[in-house]
């Protein structure tokens, strides 16, 4: 901020807040300016001094009401003219409400205002000036009240586009947070996506191995044993993707090289987890794979993912599982089915899973579709393009 930038401002709310005033401090200003030669002359007697302050007291209303304000100037004025005194006071005092209209009124009451200023400088002419400046005086007073409307309009264009000005930005400012907060719910909601499908993957299978290493604890240790360092694999993994989701908020360019997103490479891995909780997984790979973008990759991974843990938490009668990929041109079609009975497959219609993984699918220009298989159990479909809706954008990075 420059040097004295905040006392201006202060004075500048100041005058905002007592215009009245502020106006009556310049009117006396130019009162003493005009007034003050004409009776100094000699030339006008001092009783006319009471019209012509009131003339010019009239003008500390020119900002709240120009209008009454320019009419009383109006009637004073011309009576100090028809009475040869003060005139050159009461045509400024005039001018200034002329001005004043043009400011704050519109255009008709500015033109009405011009011709009363008309009127008085043309009798003033007419009653007081020699006959051979009649019409120079005449020409100059038109000019005169011409000046006043145009300098009154232009100031209130000016006005009026930085008032424009002021509410563009204003409602730019507020587009601006109503963006942010677009941005933020946008962010939550892929945060909890995440959250949802790490923690409920990697929760259910340490449940289901520590269950089972607690069954084998007696009879088999050493198998026990293993079975908890499973569950401590898994936990790391899961800790690992915890970090990598909560750090994605963050800029460093280096987040992603340290904790890279899940792809269709890790879905071994993931199987692996699966099968080791006890539930039998096929895997199968059809058409020719090939590359594709990282964030169809992770919607690919989420979803097998999604889709097995719903089978192991609510399949009914499932005693095991298939993962197909079909890759073709456009895309890649991924199916999950389980053989439990039919109708009780892993819906879960009551919670989120389903419906993260159609927002998912939705992303990549896709679909998800989720029913009782045709053999019984529980299918998933989903369909994903092989290209990102806005070319290289992956809303699941940042």
């Amino acid at each position: 901020m420059p040097p004295g930038a905040g006392a201006e401002d202060g004075l500048n709310a100041w005058a905002a807040r007592h215009v009245v005033l502020v106006d009556l401090v310049a009117a006396a200003a130019l009162a003493g300016a005009t007034i003050t030669p004409e009776i100094s002359k000699g030339t006008t007697s001092a009783w006319w001094l009471l019209p012509g302050v009131a003339c010019f007291a009239a003008l500390g209303w020119r900002r709240r009401h120009p209008v009454p304000a320019a009419a009383v100037i109006a009637v004073v004025a011309l009576a100090l003219v028809a009475g040869g005194a003060l005139a050159g006071a009461a045509c400024a005092a005039m001018w200034a409400a002329v001005y004043s209209v043009a400011e704050r009124e519109s255009r008709r009451w500015a033109l009405a205002a011009a011709a009363a200023f008309e009127v008085i400088g043309v009798v003033a002419v007419v009653t007081l000036a020699p006959a051979s400046v009649i019409v120079t005086g005449a020409v100059l007073t038109t000019g005169t009240a011409a000046a006043a409307v145009g300098l009154g309009i232009s100031q209130q264009t000016r006005r009026a586009y930085l008032a424009a000005l002021e509410e563009r930005a204003a409602r730019l400012e507020f587009e601006r947070d109503q963006q942010a907060r677009l941005a933020a719910v946008t962010e939550r909601t892929r945060i909890a996506r995440e959250v949802h499908d790490i923690v409920t993957h990697s929760l259910s299978v340490m449940v289901t191995l520590a269950d089972g290493a607690a069954a084998a604890s007696a009879r088999s240790p050493d198998q026990a044993g293993e079975v908890m360092r499973q569950v401590a694999a898994t936990g790391r993994q899961a800790i690992g993707e915890m970090r990598r989701t909560v750090t994605a908020l963050r800029t460093d360019a280096d987040e992603d090289a340290r904790y890279p997103v899940p792809g269709l490479a890790d879905l071994d891995d993931l199987l692996a987890q699966v099968r080791a909780a006890g539930l039998p997984v096929r895997f199968t790979v059809q058409g020719k794979a090939r590359s594709l973008p990282p964030g169809t990759q992770l919607a690919t991974y989420r979803i097998v993912q999604e889709a097995l843990t719903n089978v192991r938490k609510h399949a009914t009668g499932a005693t095991g599982a298939a993962v197909t990929l079909r890759y073709d041109a456009g895309g890649i079609d991924v199916e999950i089915s389980d053989d439990g009975h039919a109708g009780a497959g892993g819906s879960c219609a009551d919670g989120h899973g389903i419906t993260g993984m159609r927002e998912r699918a939705v992303a990549y220009g896709g679909s998800v579709t989720a029913g009782p298989g045709p053999g019984g159990g529980w299918l998933v479909r989903a369909r994903l393009a092989g290209e990102t809706n806005n070319g290289d954008h992956d809303p699941d990075r940042r």
